[in-house]
């Protein structure tokens, strides 16, 4: 059975207006340009990963750019399992291949392997970014009309924002009140017939509220993928207390009355701002941008979030920081790295979870797409210590070789499982008196035992999980094959 999924995800809206549609001639044969893309994707089963919920059809436009090439939206493609391509006033459809996908820009580039796709087809060019005040015009297939549909707006704040295809990475973005419906997903945002941004999603609380990625986002995902891979927009991995504001804390950190700033509050355990940094560093300066006391740096006449400066440099680059450190005015290099988190704070896509299963016992990576099957009020919903744990977990963890938190997410009934229900939904600290940093560490764990059973610990719990060793290696087989899971190298 298939369930018709818009792409517009999460605060991705569905505005209820009417959408203008205008022949090819009134396009300003922008026909020849877009294209609509339908999506067959399934999704993945966090808490037991072998399975799969059920496929869903989705629509979304993109654009034709030079190389033969189609630019959209990530979520328009994410967890595909075949994807079309159809032009406007043909009738024919061509399976399309994903070649790169940006998920923490929401960008992808697609192609046709049927090179006839593209006869006839003009690629369209590259502008800046857009002034406020100034006017765009939308296209796409929207609502899943056949014929292209262009839409007047005009753009109304360029600034920072969250996007919402990952729910955490913050780029920059456009505001605009040109019509963005789903399904104009993916399609190009033109002023002057250069595009000046890709829409991709909307505010449902408001109305004809749009935003578009601008361009500074959308070259850096292409030169990024020049090279063959695609590696990612860098972070600082820091958190930042805009404390300077109070005269007092400038005092006391003996920071220059005339000087401003932020305080790095925290550092990631796994960030390379640790090479860097120490915990009560003042940031005064990157690049040459000032930053002032809200954190906020100017960048082309714009006041933006200073990360603006990291996504204008490519993983591996350099920045130049100028902080303070005990009234002392230091200056280094902070080399631009992905930073991300022990536990992701982003969605994952397309590739399965990795998962272990050890006599029903299913152990997977604590993240959060686990986390959000909770529902859309997922943060209050899910059990205190697993929200603890996500808010807190950079101040929790002690251990210097953590790759992940790994959690007991589902135990398939069995007699030898019996009476374990308690723990499940638990985050693991030990097997055995093994340390568990990754999943990886389970396998070395559970060869051994004590005295003859599994001891399993876990964090904020200070009762242990005790399971007949012996019987669980008897039952293993029979629980994986009674349970429809893969054989594969994820099981015991």
């Amino acid at each position: 059975m298939f369930i018709y999924k818009h792409l517009a995800i999460g605060i991705l809206c569905s505005f209820l207006l009417s959408v203008p549609l205008f022949s090819a001639e009134d396009s300003g044969g922008y026909d020849k340009s877009v294209v609509m893309i339908m999506s067959v994707s399934q999704d993945y089963d966090y808490a037991t990963p072998w399975k799969k919920a059920a496929m869903s059809r989705g629509v979304g436009s993109g654009l034709v750019i030079e190389g033969n090439r189609i630019l959209t939206n990530a979520h328009n493609v994410s967890n595909q399992c075949y994807i079309e391509l159809k032009k406007q006033n043909s009738a024919k459809r061509y399976p399309a291949q994903v070649l790169f996908t940006g998920h923490d820009c929401d960008l992808a580039l697609l192609t046709v392997p049927d090179t006839s796709f593209f006869e006839g087809m003009e690629p369209l060019q590259f502008g800046g970014i857009p002034l406020p005040n100034s006017s765009v015009q939308t296209c796409g297939f929207p609502m899943g009309g056949r014929q292209v549909s262009v839409t007047k707006g005009v753009v109304s704040r360029v600034e920072t924002g969250v996007y919402s295809h990952s729910q955490a990475s913050q780029h920059l973005v456009i505001q605009t009140d040109a019509a963005i419906n789903p399904g104009n997903s993916g399609g190009p945002v033109l002023q002057d017939g250069k595009v000046v941004g890709v829409a991709f999603q909307g505010l449902q609380s408001g109305d004809n509220i749009g935003y578009l990625i601008p361009t500074t986002i959308i070259g850096h995902f292409l030169k990024d993928i020049a090279d063959g891979k695609y590696d990612g927009f860098g972070t600082f991995g820091i958190s930042l207390y805009p404390g300077l504001h109070n005269p007092s804390y400038k005092q006391y950190l003996k920071i220059p009355s005339n000087q401003e700033g932020v305080v790095i509050s925290d550092i990631l355990s796994n960030s390379s701002a640790r090479e860097v940094f120490q915990k009560g560093d003042v940031l005064t300066n990157i690049d040459g941008y000032g930053i002032e006391n809200d954190g906020r740096v100017t960048i082309d006449g714009l006041s933006l979030e200073l990360g603006e400066i990291m996504d204008r440099k490519q993983i591996g680059e350099t920045v130049a920081v100028t902080f303070y450190r005990d009234g002392q005015k230091m200056q280094k290099e902070l080399k631009v790295a992905a930073n991300e988190p022990i536990l992701p704070w982003r969605l994952l896509f397309d590739n399965q979870p990795q998962y272990r299963v050890f006599a029903g016992l299913t152990f997977v990576q604590l993240n959060r797409n686990y986390l959000q099957a909770w529902g859309r009020e997922w943060i209050s919903d899910i059990p205190f210590p697993l929200r603890y744990l996500f808010i807190d977990y950079n101040q929790l963890n002690k251990s210097p070789a953590r790759q992940e938190y790994v959690l007991l997410s589902e135990i398939l009934p069995d007699e030898v499982n019996a009476y374990l229900e308690g723990f499940k939904r638990q985050p693991v600290e030990s097997v055995n008196g093994i340390e568990i940093n990754s999943l990886s560490d389970l396998d070395k764990a559970f060869e051994k035992d004590v005295e003859g059973f599994w001891v399993v610990k876990f964090l904020f719990n200070e009762s242990p999980m005790i399971v007949d060793a012996v019987k669980a290696r008897q039952q293993q087989k029979a629980i994986i094959a009674k349970y429809n899971v893969n054989a594969s190298d994820e099981v015991f």
